[in-house]
């Protein structure tokens, strides 16, 4: 791994320039709003104790944020890309729509049969719903599911803030349908008040994970050594798909995949596995740590985003398992990296030096900088939208000394730093995507690969490379003058 110190300094980039660019920026707010937001941007100085960036807390009012909610959390993250089960938007049609399909989580399976995550199912609450309270409304929902799709596993209510604000009790209508129509129907308490993030929406549905679905159910297949979870892994772009074929060439088998093209039995099954592997440390690093206490199973944080990364992180996983694992591991990567750095080879001299600035939710912060570093580009500032104090100990190191590194930044303040940085690319959100490009910035929206993908492991690898050669590359940014 990159180590803090150790990782060469970016030419332009020192310590005391950041901390006067943060300086300029804090200048743009009122005292009030400098005096909130000063702790949560820094020059990057992995040895200093007292640098550290402040998180989880409440966005300033009035300053844009890119943040979601708790029930987005939920919805679109945890819950929604489990295939199998029906997954209902208890109250107005609003958050169900908007929710619907965003984060390109694919999924095998025939739609409408045995695939319900691209569906939209919602209570749609009205005016009367509000008054009177939505319980029945959703007991009837529940059994028309059951009479509609007969092959559903399960039901997840979601809540959204009406429901929290009225007091309905979907726990008790959870409880009482779960066992009239004889499948789970788990209640999940997602209010989009509730957290000052989506982040609490993660945590809220490994609870319900931990407490209604874990350990109920066992796999059909015979236990083997090898036995591995995938855990915080939402298949964008496929990129689960990536990844599990590279284990499973290395000898290992991925027996549960949370929760991307996932299956809520498998889910429910996995404290019968060997290792949990976990993408999204944020996500689900919860999840990881109750199975870890309560059935013994270590877990261990692994990255397969450029060449790079994908070496460390298979050797790293195959000092957990035996000789016959750590010779497999050789093998795939003495197959693949000449493959690789083809890629390198035909996109490096195109992209040597650009510089880039990442602002995304979950890993991608940390996990994405060696994909670039693998293709000579330089990572001058990183932020998350809903990181916690642990995500940036983990960034730090990654970071050359003197760069940016800031948490839940606001438009203005990305405006500002995309002025002095003057970066080749901004990889980012959809809500800051057509503000960049529309200055003439070249962008890639990196929640859900803008569309592409996967960028996950070794068939991932040549499609990031091409994508963020076309992004910067394009003779189209030569017709657009740029204000910076």
């Amino acid at each position: 791994m990159y180590q803090g110190e150790d990782k060469k300094p970016i030419p332009g980039i020192d310590k005391a320039d950041t901390t006067k660019l943060i300086e300029e920026t804090l200048e743009l707010y009122p005292a009030k709003a400098k005096k909130k937001r000063a702790p949560h941007m820094t020059a990057n100085d992995p040895g200093c104790s007292t640098c550290a960036v402040k998180s989880n807390k409440k966005t300033v009012p009035g300053v844009m944020s890119a943040r979601g909610c708790a029930y987005a959390g939920a919805k679109g993250v945890v819950w929604g890309p489990i295939r199998d089960m029906v997954h209902i938007s208890h109250g107005p049609v609003g958050c169900g729509w908007y929710s619907w399909g965003t984060r390109r989580n694919l999924t095998s399976g025939v739609a409408g049969v045995e695939n319900f995550s691209g569906m939209q199912f919602t209570s749609d609450f009205q005016e009367k719903d509000i008054v009177y309270g939505g319980d029945k409304k959703l007991e009837t929902i529940c059994r028309e599911v059951r009479e509609l799709f007969p092959l559903a596993k399960g039901v997840s209510v979601l809540s959204e803030c009406p429901v929290g604000l009225i007091g309905d009790d979907i726990n008790a209508v959870a409880k009482k349908m779960t066992e009239e129509i004889d499948i789970p129907v788990v209640p999940c308490n997602c209010e989009g008040f509730r957290g000052v993030s989506q982040s609490l929406g993660h945590h809220i549905s490994n609870d319900t994970i931990r407490d209604f679905i874990i350990g109920t159910r066992e796999f059909a297949e015979p236990e083997s050594p090898y036995d591995i979870a995938l855990i915080g892994d939402y298949n964008i772009g496929g990129d689960i798909w990536a990844a599990k074929k590279v284990l499973e060439e290395i000898g290992l088998n991925v027996k549960a995949q949370w929760t991307g093209d996932g299956e809520i039995e498998k889910i429910a099954a996995t404290h019968k596995v060997k290792l949990n592997l976990i993408h999204c440390y944020r996500s689900m690093n919860y999840m990881c740590k109750v199975m870890e206490e309560k059935y013994g199973i270590p877990w261990m944080e692994f990255n397969f985003f450029g060449p790079t990364k994908i070496r460390e992180s298979l050797r790293a996983i195959a000092e957990r398992f035996d000789d016959r694992i750590k010779e497999n591991v050789e093998k795939v990567i003495a197959r693949y990296d000449p493959i690789m750095q083809a890629v390198i080879d035909e996109y490096r001299p195109r992209l040597e030096g650009k510089k880039v600035i990442v602002f995304v939710g979950g890993l991608r912060p940390r996990h994405t900088i060696g994909a670039y570093e693998d293709l000579g580009m330089e990572i001058v500032a990183s932020g998350y939208e809903f990181a916690h104090t642990d995500d940036y100990e983990r960034t730090y190191p990654e970071m050359a000394k003197g760069t940016l590194i800031f948490d839940d930044a606001s438009e203005i303040e990305l405006e500002k730093w995309v002025e002095h940085l003057k970066p080749d690319l901004v990889a980012s959100g959809i809500k800051e995507k057509y503000v960049f490009q529309k200055a003439g910035i070249p962008f890639r929206q990196m929640h859900s690969w803008d569309y592409s993908g996967p960028y996950h492991a070794y068939d991932g690898f040549p499609i990031f490379a091409r994508d963020i050669d076309m992004a910067i590359n394009s003779p189209t940014w030569g017709l657009v003058k740029s204000p910076f």
